[in-house]
């Protein structure tokens, strides 16, 4: 009891300090033998005390909060990933997963490599920067785009989106497992499920009734944990200090390097027929829009919002979707995708924490 009496009062005493440099407009203070760091922007912070041999040991856990420019990085990529499934759905009409994986990176590369030569940013030459690199493409790429689009070809791509937008769910668990200052809250938790139940609306009864067996919903849900380790193994490079750019460059690198032989051995293209113009097409825009221009894009907001907020991405590629669907190919909305689209914002507004203030 009175271990807890004195760390009560300790933790009062942490917090007045706290408040006394928030008004002093002080960033720091010291208090048992440590720096605590009092951030304005951080939405959120959580402080925990624990009982040790040494004595009293606190912890201040924070959460990212989101900028504006955080979330029109969102909507943008949004309207590029959610595009990708349509251009993915055209050019497997020529190409096989594999195949399709290379060529969507291989194409990725001269668009990159140009912008890196035009501002001026250089790809590192030290062979740890490359090996951190080829398990980011390994695990970001190579893994769960070989799942995903041969999880296509067997379940509906409503299905396929359905099962996408578990990624956040998988990151707010990896993201408490894996990081120190993104731990999971109930708030944040109950934001992730409104989420996955807004998809699910959205989708309606169409989405699992198309009667597929259970392996390709199996692989899609485990390249949604790749997404969620890759996003957490990708903060690495923002305490490096390596562009974004040089990070998305390298990622499709190392990926195009690991899916050469894997398409060559397993698709054998050279018996391939030639395509059509749409699906050229198609696999061009995949390659240049939703490869080159959303991974630098994706890589800026991962060292802005952190790995669990950068994960709201998957809630909204499907209304994208719904949205470019209703403007170009003359579909419309139903009733379900409205209410669908709402419980969605719900969870992000929960999730962001403005509204709601995360405990």
């Amino acid at each position: 009891k009175n271990q807890i009496s004195t760390a009560r009062n300790e933790l009062e005493s942490l917090q007045k300090s706290m408040q006394v440099c928030r008004l002093a407009g002080v960033n720091s203070v010291q208090h048992f033998k440590k720096i605590y760091v009092y951030n304005p922007e951080v939405s959120s912070m959580q402080i925990d005390w624990r009982m040790t041999k040494k004595g009293l040991n606190l912890m201040v856990m924070q959460t990212p909060s989101m900028k504006s420019s955080d979330w029109g990085l969102i909507i943008a990529l949004s309207v590029l990933w959610g595009g990708a499934f349509f251009f993915i759905e055209i050019a497997l009409r020529a190409f096989p997963p594999n195949t399709l994986v290379f060529l969507r990176m291989s194409l990725a590369m001269p668009p990159l490599l140009l912008v890196l030569k035009l501002t001026g940013q250089k790809l590192p030459r030290d062979v740890a920067s490359w090996r951190d690199l080829s398990v980011l493409g390994m695990l970001n790429v190579v893994l769960p785009f070989i799942l995903f689009i041969w999880g296509q070809t067997q379940i509906s791509s409503s299905l396929a989106s359905v099962l996408n937008a578990t990624t956040p769910l998988w990151g707010v668990v990896t993201a408490h497992f894996l990081t120190k200052n993104e731990k999971a809250t109930p708030v944040r938790i109950l934001g992730v499920f409104l989420g996955v139940a807004g998809i699910t609306v959205m989708m309606g009864r169409d989405a699992f009734n198309s009667g597929a067996s259970i392996l390709p919903q199996i692989a899609c849900l485990i390249g949604t944990l790749c997404f969620a380790l890759a996003s957490i193994y990708g903060l690495r490079f923002g305490k490096s200090g390596m562009p974004p750019m040089v990070i998305a460059t390298g990622q499709v690198i190392t990926a195009s390097v690991i899916m050469l032989p894997i398409a060559l051995i397993t698709d054998a293209p050279w018996r391939l027929p030639i395509p059509d113009f749409d699906v050229i097409a198609a696999t061009v825009a995949l390659a240049v829009f939703s490869t080159s221009l959303a991974y630098a894009l994706y890589f800026r907001l991962l060292q802005s919002a952190g790995a669990s907020n950068s994960l709201l991405i998957t809630f909204l590629i499907p209304v994208t979707a719904i949205i470019l669907g209703t403007l170009f190919l003359g579909e419309h909305m139903e009733p379900l995708q409205f209410a669908g689209m709402g419980l969605i914002a719900l969870g992000l507004v929960v999730l962001d924490g403005r509204l709601i203030r995360r405990p």
